[in-house]
């Protein structure tokens, strides 16, 4: 399929920062790199102490699995134990690209990765930044095959950083040697990849979306003949899977379009002296009460999900007392939108 993500930006990282973030990911140091979807917090995924050091830094749980990341060169087949043709035809059509596919885990691979799990979830990123950097990683391990494992490069919970700064912003107590960052420009994606479950096949179980995304369960079905089903309760852990995630330090509050009017003129009312910010769709639909700013986004699910988590880091800088999110379409093309938007509103009740 065409890559609607090739271009990166204007801030790209050079050779020589490529190779010496490869060489840092093989003595076990962190590195966050660019992605189409989010920019991730990676490290050698062979290397069980070098994966601790994630969880470490993002305070994440033990628990809690982490993506790896390979180049379009390595063979797959190194890090599942098996790979089914459902996944063969999926990675044909969407690798590189924000499609997770959750595999059985190969032996020879530590479950430091899969939080313990005899799963293992793999990612080719399109993003010419991160290709180059497992290429140059890959090209150190003596099998040729060395993924990365990458979660999203933020405290656990928190928004996922679009931009490299956003990084350097989550992880203050960490410097030049603990963690270096690799530009690449902004995400073009926006919000973290798909998760297809195909670890159950060989159960009868399966496919399973774990977690919407840029492609959608309508395009997984155009290439397997069968729409996946949902999450049940024997799923594999994956990331972004809690109730309560992606969350900004603003509370955010979901709001039908209709109600938004008798809200905001009770909430001026009875709370006044408070700031509100308010993402509507498409245009203010009126003159707003005192306090109250309106940010207008586009009613298109790709332009909402790219400009999504900056927008709530730049409301978080701003100082409002609440995020008023006007609830998007319910339609397939805003799956993954409206999953993030809700686990970060169940983060304050």
């Amino acid at each position: 399929m065409p890559d609607p993500f090739a271009d990166a930006g204007p801030a790209e990282a050079g050779p020589d920062q490529i190779q010496e973030a490869a060489r840092r990911l093989a003595q076990g140091r962190l590195v966050a790199f660019p992605t189409e979807t989010v920019y991730g917090l990676g490290a050698d995924a062979e290397n069980p102490e070098a994966v601790a050091r994630i969880y470490a830094a993002k305070g994440r749980p033990s628990d809690h699995p982490v993506i790896v990341h390979l180049s379009p060169d390595t063979d797959p087949g190194y890090w599942a134990a098996s790979i089914p043709a459902q996944a063969r035809r999926l990675m044909a059509a969407f690798w590189p690209g924000p499609l997770t596919l959750i595999l059985p885990r190969a032996a020879r691979i530590p479950d430091a990765v899969s939080g313990g799990q005899d799963s293992i979830g793999l990612r080719c990123p399109s993003h010419p930044v991160a290709q180059r950097l497992l290429r140059a990683f890959a090209s150190l391990k003596p099998h040729g095959c060395g993924g990365v494992a990458a979660p999203s490069a933020n405290q656990f919970g928190q928004v996922s950083p679009t931009r490299a700064d956003h990084v350097r912003g989550e992880f203050p107590h960490l410097d030049a040697q603990a963690l270096m960052i690799l530009e690449g420009g902004a995400s073009a994606v926006g919000i973290e990849s798909t998760i297809l479950d195909l670890s159950r096949l060989d159960r009868g179980v399966g496919p399973v979306l774990l977690r919407p995304g840029h492609v959608t369960a309508a395009q997984i079905a155009e290439v397997l003949g069968e729409v996946p089903a949902l999450p049940d309760a024997a799923a594999p852990r994956v990331s972004g899977s809690l109730k309560a995630h992606y969350a900004p330090r603003t509370p955010v509050s979901l709001v039908d379009a209709g109600a938004l009017s008798s809200l905001l003129q009770r909430g001026a009312a009875d709370a006044p002296g408070r700031r509100l910010a308010v993402v509507v769709l498409d245009a203010a639909p009126y003159a707003a009460p005192p306090g109250i700013d309106w940010i207008v986004l586009p009613a298109d699910p790709a332009v909402y999900a790219h400009r999504l988590y900056a927008l709530l880091r730049d409301l978080d800088e701003a100082g409002y007392d609440r995020i008023l999110l006007q609830r998007p379409p319910a339609g397939p093309d805003w799956q993954g939108v409206n999953d993030r938007i809700t686990r970060a509103a169940a983060a304050f009740g």
